[in-house]
């Protein structure tokens, strides 16, 4: 089974999309969400390939969370290295993933 690595622009979106969610609904709904992520990092580390190339990069995959949100990550040998967890709203033009 693969590692995971989170950069630290990863680790950012992460809880800012927490604390959002913490500010808009209820602790159940942040929970909700971190155990979604973690499932789909857990399916990731057995079978990187599942999701689809992103058109950001031929070494980037894109995973969509939920429809607002998607992780991108890449494959480094043994590491799946997550890169940034962005909002689907945002104009793909702005969404800098490297």
């Amino acid at each position: 089974m693969f590692k995971e690595r989170w950069s630290k622009r990863a680790l950012n979106d992460f809880d800012e999309i927490i604390e959002f969610i913490l500010t808009k609904w209820t602790a159940k709904e942040a929970l909700a969400y971190i155990e979604k992520v973690e499932r789909i990092i857990s399916q990731i580390r057995k079978t990187p390939e599942m999701f689809v190339q992103s058109i950001k990069g031929k070494d980037i995959r894109k995973c969509v969370i939920n429809k607002q949100t998607s992780l991108f990550y890449r494959i480094n040998g043994q590491i799946i290295e997550i890169i940034t967890i962005i909002s689907n709203k945002q104009n793909p033009k702005k969404q800098i993933i490297s």
